[in-house]
């Protein structure tokens, strides 16, 4: 039992330490923050998806923005395309793979943002949310994992995960990432 726990942990901080080491890391959250705040700011939203544990955390990013993260503060308008119901409909109705994109085609405008989160980057159902966000005018940030993916080729700003075997390690890397995103979205824009 030591030995699992020890070593998990041991995985999750060379999995940080590497995502921190990466260049690309700082400026590609930068670039994130930049354009969620653009849009925030202008009056827009920020539309979030995910498949899985990405979704939860898709659903956690909007409910801390329009909610309450660390200040007391007005909401801020994002919502996660979590909609049991909704999404069975479609699923039905079309495919599984049309359940963000029909979503992001009746909700997005130009001007708002899409928060992608896929741990393989490659999700069909989470990249055509992406190329439906790009025909509405609206800007995509992603959250996914590192190496070529079509997820990141669709991005305005890729916060890119060090690849692991697991996708569990991707995932505590997305929520810091979607932390660090809130407590700057607040500090710049409140």
């Amino acid at each position: 039992m030591q030995k699992i726990i020890t070593d998990s942990l041991l995985q999750a901080e060379r999995a940080l330490h590497d995502f921190i080491a990466d260049p690309r890391t700082l400026e590609s959250m930068s670039r994130a923050v930049e354009i969620m705040k653009e849009a925030l700011g202008g009056g827009s939203k920020i539309i979030s998806c995910g498949n899985g544990g990405s979704l939860c955390d898709a659903t956690h990013f909007a409910e801390e923005l329009t909610g309450r993260f660390r200040s007391d503060r007005r909401p801020l308008p994002a919502m996660a395309i979590n909609d049991a119901a909704y999404m069975t409909c479609v699923g039905n109705d079309f495919s599984f793979e049309q359940i963000f994109a029909r979503w992001v085609e009746a909700f997005g405008r130009p001007g708002d943002v899409l928060l992608a989160i896929s741990t393989s980057g490659n999700s069909g159902n989470i990249v055509l949310a992406a190329e439906a966000a790009r025909r509405c005018g609206m800007k995509i940030v992603v959250l996914t994992a590192d190496g070529p993916t079509r997820l990141a080729a669709l991005a305005d700003a890729a916060i890119l995960a060090p690849r692991t075997p697991h996708s569990d390690r991707i995932q505590e890397i997305h929520i810091k990432a979607i932390h660090i995103m809130i407590e700057a979205l607040e500090a710049e824009l409140l």
